[in-house]
């Protein structure tokens, strides 16, 4: 459903939220290897973050990656998908045809239309504060 891209700027940015309510500040060679990407592919994805403002990073010896403790509610899982996908997961064609649309529906896109705008929702409504307290908690993980 997410590109790999997208899916480690999803762990690195719940990562970076859990480090930043400890008032800790992350490598990207941490984040890394935290969330298990390589690194020179977790520092182009940590780039679009910085980019989109999901992210915030501070060069020098004491520098990282962290996110200001009053955003982190403020961060929703959409912002992530935006900033690594755009917003292709809400209008691709769920067989992939390049001229799927309403007016030229392929076989599945009524009923994938639905799927789409039910991510889109849960996209827009689940916050970096939610799943990172979860993984605080206890009650999901990251890396298994």
């Amino acid at each position: 459903m997410f590109s790999k891209a997208c899916e480690y700027g999803i762990k690195a940015t719940i990562f970076i939220a859990i480090k930043s309510y400890e008032g800790v500040r992350v490598s990207p060679k941490e984040i890394a290897k935290e969330i298990d990407s390589p690194e020179a592919f977790t520092a182009k994805i940590l780039q679009a973050l910085v980019r989109h403002d999901v992210i915030s990073s501070l060069k020098g010896a004491y520098g990282g990656f962290e996110i200001a403790k009053d955003r982190i509610p403020l961060v929703k899982l959409a912002d992530i998908v935006n900033a690594i996908d755009g917003d292709a997961i809400y209008n691709g064609c769920g067989l992939g045809l390049h001229k799927c649309s309403e007016t030229h529906p392929c076989p599945v896109h009524d009923k994938f239309k639905a799927i789409r705008e039910g991510l889109k929702d849960m996209l827009e409504r689940t916050s970096l504060e939610e799943l990172a307290l979860d993984i605080k908690s206890g009650a999901s993980f990251l890396k298994v």
